[in-house]
């Protein structure tokens, strides 16, 4: 059991270190904390809104999948994230950087992560069974997390340091996670009712492998880039945090 809580817990914490070093002036551990403890509690709301919407699933594989991926996991996990950040961390003092949203984000999104890896890991009767469901999650979903939340902390402090615009990058905020993450999901819940079919396994296999591939590639190159103009951005010292720098492009 020890083996397993460390398989599930290892990722969520390497993504901890890692952000937490990209920080240009690091954020209180104590507020960091928070935001963790935060994100551990948004799984109650989250599951809430799941069971409320997985009713309303359709049977078909293909729209089964699309309604699980970016209704059911999607918006019911990246707005219970939101809401909660915009609760503990949005009118805090220490939220005074472009990318301070970024590693709020983080922090709230890999304390879901973390809960939900535990639920998952431990699911399983069999000790390798568990083992097997760690490694995938720390290769594939506990990073997918990771990225959501950059695509929200990037919006989020456009968001804070942007009033004229706070509406809409609040929106995008919202929307761009939940597009990534109902993407992310849908390709493999897609193909997992597809694969049901006999005949369609392995070419369904094949098919999600290279769509897949190609998108958590470009995921990792988006994401990857909005670190690095945050950090630049807070690295600047003579800039007004209340006006967006001119001639700079907000896109996702």
């Amino acid at each position: 059991m020890n083996l397993i809580f460390i398989l599930a817990t290892l990722p969520v914490a390497l993504i901890l270190i890692y952000i937490y070093r990209k920080d240009v002036n690091k954020e209180p551990i104590r507020k960091l904390i928070v935001a963790f403890l935060a994100g551990c509690v948004t799984v109650i709301p989250a599951m809430i809104m799941e069971l409320i919407l997985q009713p309303f699933s359709p049977g078909t594989p293909i729209l089964g999948g699309l309604f699980d991926g970016f209704v059911v996991a999607g918006f019911s996990e990246e707005l219970s994230k939101l809401a909660l950040l915009m609760l503990v961390i949005w009118r805090s003092d220490e939220f005074s950087e472009y990318f301070d949203g970024i590693v709020y984000a983080v922090f709230v999104s890999m304390g879901f992560a973390g809960i939900e890896n535990l639920l998952y890991v431990f699911s399983p009767d069999s000790i390798s069974e568990s083992i097997s469901t760690a490694i995938v999650r720390a290769i594939i979903s506990v990073p997918g997390h990771f990225l959501f939340a950059v695509a929200m902390g990037y919006y989020l402090s456009l968001a804070k340091f942007d009033p004229a615009h706070r509406s809409n990058h609040l929106i995008k905020a919202l929307f761009y996670p939940v597009m990534l993450h109902g993407t992310f999901d849908a390709i493999l819940m897609v193909s997992d009712g597809l694969s049901a079919y006999e005949g369609l396994t392995y070419m369904v296999g094949a098919i999600e492998f290279v769509v897949f591939v190609i998108f958590d590639i470009k995921l990792w190159k988006k994401g990857l880039k909005r670190i690095k103009q945050m950090q630049e951005m807070s690295r600047r010292q003579d800039y007004n945090p209340m006006n967006p720098f001119e001639n700079f492009r907000w896109e996702f």
